[in-house]
């Protein structure tokens, strides 16, 4: 337990001159050495036993009823134990009673955490897979597998002539830090250095000043020192149950107050790039989402199978722990060809290499080990290196299309006239860039699904990458979204149709506990609704009348347990496709911004011919008549 007011007092008091130092290094450790040392002297360690069956509403009150009337059993006398029986069960009630108007008073207050961890409580809902269990000799192990993609970065950077941005120079200013520190998540878990994200909040106008003092050094120095780079890696599990280590994910617990200093570089390198770079990659982008790539990906599939004696094949690739295999010094390359300044990409370099690592499974530690391949799951910069070091993964022939979501990769290949020669050159081309690029491909957990239409269908030859087969499947699920060879949506809506009514259960759970109407339909919005409308616009309009019913059907009954009126899934689609198509008007960068043509009077947008009713009901068509009818409306 932290007091935060003498932790300020001794902040203020602090002369932070004294601390500064030519080495950067010197001067880094021996400011956090401080801090830390400060929240240890200031907070007070408490243990709490919590127990895991413990109910969220129990209080002091109701605990010694319970003594009470345990004591009532064991003394025989039936008269007194009926009564501090009847006591407890008026307490209990009291107790939940208190429990929701709390949550309730959560809910008024905006205190959306506090208000499902109570819904959770109540409902008994888990939503996170149990941490690795304690075991010494497991955090070495996975600490070597970690670190299995580790390559010896021989090759020296090219250093290609800059495009533009080389004159620029990047310093901080200690309001711009001020204002990070002041929005960092005070529950974020502390890093190596054992600075917490509350402490940084709190205490934001103290540290501002000499935080700032780091970050400028340490960028005018194009170094990141060794404190700020370590990392606490926390395996958590994929799944259910574990068969090998590589059913877990290295998720690092890095410095808090590193993750605030690579907040401000990836505002300064995103100022850099042009809006247009890699318009087929939809992750880390304003206003888009894994429906935009999905969306992009079935239109040019649609739109080609217009076409007669034409068929798709799309190729799933999948990637084996991509972020941890990139290259620093071929992303220092890749940015100085985007144009970024030389001192930045050095400072990229030096982020990325001679990375301090540790394994942590419960209380157990492995040694330290030093990386200088990847980017760390987990910080900051992450994403943004990751799209930038595959913005040149382009197809090579314009009859493919190529989209991205982070490291989920997708080959749309438009086969006419049976000849697949520019879709096998493109697999292989992808297949030699990976290699390059030290991407490694999982060939087994790539798949293929081929869609065909035609009426003389001809037998399609397997796909081999690196000598082995890839294996063709009859759906896949696509960035959440179930796609089958028949672009039907069967498969998809039943899954739907299974997760919102396993979510049902809990609406019902909450009713019997006396919840308030308006904090039922809170969770119904969050739970039940936004599993149903989860990429919308892409599939709803193409789904069968039965389908739509059961669909329906899901909201005509929490309708019920709410006791409120819900918006139906046809309202909630119309919606989401205008938003959607407003979205893609005002981003001139995005893939579909072309296909929205005004007409000559400028009150309607140009319909897309269209041959198929399957293509008629995607959502690009769709949304323009969506579009034109609101504009129609007086």
């Amino acid at each position: 337990m932290c007091n935060k007011v003498d932790l300020k007092k001794k902040k203020e008091r602090t002369n932070w001159d004294v601390f500064e130092h030519p080495d950067l290094e010197v001067f880094t450790d021996s400011v956090l050495c401080y801090i830390k040392n400060c929240i240890d002297t200031v907070t007070v360690d408490k243990h709490i036993r919590v127990y895991p069956n413990r109910k969220p509403w129990m209080n002091r009150e109701v605990q010694q009823l319970l003594r009470e009337r345990n004591t009532a059993f064991r003394s025989g006398d039936r008269v007194l134990y009926s009564s501090t029986r009847a006591n407890l069960k008026r307490g209990i009630r009291k107790a939940k009673m208190d429990y929701n108007r709390r949550i309730e008073g959560w809910l008024d207050s905006n205190n959306s955490r506090e208000v499902w961890k109570g819904v959770q409580h109540l409902t008994n809902y888990r939503t996170t897979l149990r941490a690795a269990e304690a075991d010494s000799s497991l955090a070495e192990e996975l600490n070597l597998f970690f670190t299995r993609f580790e390559v010896e970065n021989s090759d020296t950077p090219t250093h290609p002539h800059p495009v533009a941005h080389s004159s620029l120079s990047f310093t901080m200013k200690e309001q711009e830090v001020r204002s990070i520190l002041r929005t960092v998540n005070p529950r974020k878990a502390a890093g190596p250095d054992g600075v917490s994200g509350r402490v940084l909040k709190d205490c934001a106008d103290q540290l501002a000043g000499v935080l700032t003092r780091i970050f400028n050094q340490s960028l005018a120095q194009s170094t990141v020192p060794p404190c700020l780079k370590s990392s606490i890696i926390v395996p958590l599990p994929k799944k259910t149950h574990i068969t090998s280590l590589n059913d877990y994910r290295p998720v690092a617990l890095t410095p808090v107050v590193m993750k605030c200093f690579e907040k401000l570089v990836r505002s300064h390198m995103t100022s850099l790039l042009p809006t247009s770079l890699d318009p087929h990659q939809f992750a880390y982008r304003a206003k888009r989402s894994t429906e935009d790539a999905i969306v992009t990906a079935l239109h040019t599939a649609l739109s080609h199978l217009e076409k007669q004696g034409s068929y798709v094949r799309m190729l799933f690739v999948d990637y084996s722990s991509a972020f941890n295999t990139i290259l620093p010094h071929k992303l220092v390359n890749k940015l100085m060809e985007l144009g970024l300044p030389h001192s930045t990409c050095s400072w990229i370099k030096s982020f990325l290499t001679d990375r301090s690592q540790r394994v942590r499974v419960g209380p157990h530690t492995s040694k330290a080990l030093t990386l200088s391949t990847g980017s760390p799951q987990g910080c900051v910069l992450s994403p943004l290196l990751y799209t930038l070091y595959t913005h040149d993964c382009i197809p090579a022939h314009h009859s493919n299309t190529t989209v991205k979501f982070a490291d989920d990769t997708t080959v749309v290949g438009l086969i006419s006239g049976g000849d697949e020669s520019a879709y096998r050159d493109e697999v292989d081309q992808l297949t030699m860039w990976s290699r390059e690029n030290n991407l490694l491909l999982n060939t087994t957990k790539t798949k293929e699904v081929i869609i065909d239409f035609r009426r003389k269908k001809t037998a399609v030859s397997p796909l081999f990458i690196s000598g082995v087969c890839v294996e063709r499947v009859p759906d896949f699920r696509f960035l959440g979204v179930h796609i089958e060879e028949d672009l039907t949506w069967g498969v998809n809506t039943s899954e739907l149709l299974k997760k919102a009514q396993q979510r049902l259960h809990f609406l019902r759970v909450l009713r019997k506990n006396n919840i308030s109407q308006r904090l039922l339909v809170s969770f119904y919005r969050c739970s039940i609704e936004s599993i149903l409308t989860y990429c919308v616009c892409v599939w709803f309009s193409r789904c069968t009348v039965a389908q739509r019913k059961a669909l329906q059907r899901v909201i005509n009954t929490a309708q019920k347990i709410t006791g409120c009126p819900l918006p139906p899934l046809e309202e909630l689609h119309n919606s989401r496709c205008l938003k959607k198509a407003q979205d893609i008007l005002r981003d001139i960068s995005h893939p579909g911004h072309s296909l929205f043509e005004l007409l000559p009077s400028g009150r309607r947008f140009r319909s897309i011919k269209t041959r198929t009713d399957r293509f008629k009901e995607s959502f690009y068509p769709v949304a323009i008549t969506t579009l034109n009818a609101v504009k129609n409306k007086p």
